[in-house]
């Protein structure tokens, strides 16, 4: 969806003579919207939602800088404070809504907002005073208690924000906010599926709403549907305020999947927003990296043939019969059990000397291979885990799940593609082996770097 939107907007560049008009009128009706004097109500605030959402971003940029300057002034009207706070707000710039909205008073619709803008700023407290004081100034009771519960809940007093939420669920349960509030309790005590549940009626009952969206990709995230959380992303991002955190996941998700323009899209579009995030500049330089590697079809095409070869047996070849029953011996019955073995190490048998050997160098010449062509990789190989030398504390700590560590999704997938399950596999691990994994940059790297330090632990080598 980004990347047609992205195609969209070129498209949109291309002037015509018969779209002159309506652009005109757009920019005159955005003009005429930040300088009238007409009361905003629901209505307004959804016309300027939606003019963001299709792509006037610039244009309503352009008019809010108009209005911040006729603003600046003690003497700014109520109605250019709200919308200069709204208009902030929709813009991601939520330190500058809370700043105009703490210049009107006694105003339900600016202090919701403001509340919001404080939600957003990790200011809970202070925002779920806001829902109450919005409450008595006339805003819709019920949603700012459902908003507050879930600010309460981000402070971690789970009881409390369930104790808010049940005591409105008799004239809140048709609402799509108390089901996603609903499901955000039961994420938060480790309900998944009773999450999930709730969050896609939420979205059922409306289906823009950006934070159930959002929600409902993450719990399906984790489940491992990646391909339905990028689709609940993209609709949760249809619709500012941006979500910085949803924007984020999807650009991880794009890049799991080597999307990686999309990716970069999404990493540019959280630094737009918020140019001091280093997670989003770390994450772009990865997938600016990753990006530059070539993927070569035919090389992939012709490893998955040798590793075909590398099954072939030997039963299918003329060899002499003492040639034949020493290889049975040591086990060798493939192709590819002979590129695991040196040279040194068959010629080491007393009945097998040199003409053996050539008759087992001319049989994988023939198909391409070499005696131990794969123990060129050997130093790759991590050793086994020997837990003779630990303490019962060390030991019962390498034998932790990952989990433990608290990754991010993109560094525990890494870790799944190498198959290491317990913290000990991943202390056996040296870096140079992790990184080795597709998607795998530097900051996953630094990511479990310092998660195993804060456990006074390191990779090997390290």
């Amino acid at each position: 969806m980004i990347e047609q939107n992205l195609a969209e907007a070129a498209v949109s560049n291309i002037t015509l003579p018969s779209e002159t008009p309506k652009v005109d009128i757009l920019d005159r009706k955005i003009r005429d919207f930040f300088e009238s004097q007409d009361p905003i109500g629901s209505s307004q605030i959804e016309w300027l939602r939606n003019l963001i959402d299709q792509d006037q971003l610039s244009q309503v940029e352009q008019a809010f800088s108009i209005l911040e300057e006729s603003i600046s002034s003690e003497n700014a009207t109520e109605r250019s404070l709200l919308l200069a706070g709204i208009t902030a707000y929709f813009l991601s710039r939520s330190e500058e809504a809370v700043r105009y909205f703490s210049r009107i008073s006694n105003h339900g619709l600016a202090e919701f907002y403001a509340a919001e803008s404080l939600l957003r700023l990790d200011r809970f407290a202070e925002a779920g005073e806001m829902y109450l004081t919005a409450s008595t100034h006339g805003y819709d009771s019920i949603h700012c208690a459902l908003r507050r519960a879930g600010a309460v809940r981000l402070l971690e007093n789970l009881d409390e924000a369930e104790k808010i939420i049940r005591e409105y669920a008799r004239e809140a349960a048709g609402r799509a906010e108390y089901s996603y509030q609903m499901g955000c309790l039961l994420a938060d005590r480790g309900d998944t599926y009773g999450a999930v549940e709730y969050f896609e009626r939420a979205v059922d009952m409306s289906p823009r709403f950006s934070e159930g969206l959002f929600r409902l990709a993450g719990e399906y995230n984790r489940l491992g549907l990646d391909r339905d959380a990028v689709e609940l992303y993209e609709r949760s991002l249809s619709q500012p305020p941006l979500l910085l955190s949803g924007m984020m996941n999807l650009g991880l998700l794009y890049e799991d999947l080597e999307n990686y323009r999309a990716a970069a899209f999404c990493f540019q579009r959280v630094l737009s927003v918020d140019p001091g995030n280093e997670r989003a500049e770390m994450y772009l330089k990865d997938v600016e990296d990753s990006a530059e590697m070539v993927y070569d079809e035919d090389a992939m095409r012709r490893e998955r043939e040798q590793e075909q070869i590398r099954k072939i047996s030997l039963a299918d070849f003329e060899l002499s019969a003492r040639s034949r029953n020493y290889l049975d011996q040591l086990g060798i019955v493939t192709l590819g059990d002979l590129t695991n073995i040196s040279e040194q190490e068959l010629l080491a048998g007393r009945n097998f000397g040199e003409t053996s050997l050539k008759e087992v160098r001319l049989i994988l010449e023939s198909k391409g291979l070499h005696v131990g062509q794969d123990l060129v990789n050997a130093s790759y190989m991590e050793p086994e885990i020997d837990y003779a030398d630990l303490s019962p504390e060390e030991r019962s700590l390498h034998e932790k799940s990952v989990a433990e560590l608290n990754l991010s999704v993109r560094a525990r997938k890494c870790l799944s593609r190498l198959g290491l399950n317990t913290i000990g596999e991943v202390l056996a691990r040296t870096p140079d082996s992790l990184m080795t994994v597709r998607n795998f940059g530097v900051t996953s790297l630094n990511e479990i770097r310092a998660k195993l330090a804060e456990k006074n632990l390191k990779l090997r080598n390290d």
